[in-house]
């Protein structure tokens, strides 16, 4: 996984990257993003997880579970976490022994089906939404282009997909929990395909165009109060892709700049740093 800068930014690729191995009864094989070094003997592991759009205290903003991670990897051989703790919208801290899993690939492994095995690095693909416009498009494709001048990222092939996505948002009144859908998942997948079949692509990071009206909500969260607001579909993206290729997947929405705030909680504050730099561009 990569950095593709707009909202949750994806992990370096300085480290070494995981594959998901088959046990008995997996049906897939499947990588995730860690700098983490083989062990020469059995390692103590710990699984660290904190729920995506429920506003948890700790994990329910950007990034603000990443002290916590770096705590608790001090004290194991091994932390496996996924990209809610550790992703601060465009920052990230890597830390040499933490795996770095998808939300849908980390259920599987807590189900017993799917091990990790180091591998050493992916060959990574890009779709990009249909319905972002001129102008946001070409500024996505401007930092895949510093990606891969800057860090060497081995970012091979994007694609856009056939159709708009049309990302719908909403929060479920019975858990409270952020939620959605895309009314077009098939065109999504038909670009993740092209990708993997025709690039050879075994990691994919998606940019869907995200609705720019739903700013009481996002707000809320700016000021500490309320829900990540986008985490809820962003996660039911992810795991679509992972569920049907059985390849790792980080999502990004393509989103206008919010507005200025005064006041701002310091636990969101990291989004701040993309409205910054799309305003500067």
């Amino acid at each position: 996984m990569i950095p593709v800068s707009l909202g949750r930014s994806l992990p370096s690729a300085t480290g070494h990257n995981l594959n998901f191995f088959r046990h008995y009864f997996a049906k897939c094989t499947i990588s995730c993003s860690s700098s983490l070094h083989l062990f020469s003997k059995r390692a103590y592991t710990s699984v660290m997880i904190v729920p995506t759009g429920v506003g948890a205290a700790i994990g329910g903003y950007a990034g603000d579970a990443l002290p916590v991670a770096r705590t608790l990897s001090t004290v194991v051989d091994c932390l496996i976490t996924h990209p809610n703790v550790l992703n601060a919208a465009m920052l990230y801290w890597p830390i040499p022994n933490v795996l770095y899993v998808e939300g849908y690939a980390l259920d599987r492994f807590a189900e017993g089906i799917w091990g990790l095995q180091p591998v050493h690095q992916n060959r990574i693909g890009l779709v990009l939404d249909a319905g972002i416009e001129e102008d946001l498009h070409l500024r996505h494709l401007q930092v895949v282009d510093a990606t891969r001048a800057s860090l060497g990222l081995p970012i091979v092939e994007y694609a856009v997909t056939d159709t708009p996505l049309k990302v719908e948002m909403w929060v479920d009144p019975r858990s409270g929990q952020s939620t959605g859908r895309i009314q077009h998942p098939d065109s999504l997948l038909r670009a993740v395909d092209m990708l993997v079949t025709g690039s050879n692509v075994n990691a994919v990071a998606v940019i869907a165009r995200f609705p720019d009206d739903n700013i009481g909500e996002i707000d809320d969260y700016r000021q500490g109060m309320g829900i990540d607001f986008l985490a809820g579909v962003e996660a039911i993206i992810s795991h679509l892709v992972v569920k049907n290729f059985c390849i790792p997947c980080a999502h990004a929405p393509a989103l206008l700049p919010a507005p200025l705030s005064v006041s701002l909680c310091p636990k969101s504050a990291a989004e701040e740093i993309k409205s910054v730099s799309e305003r500067t561009i």
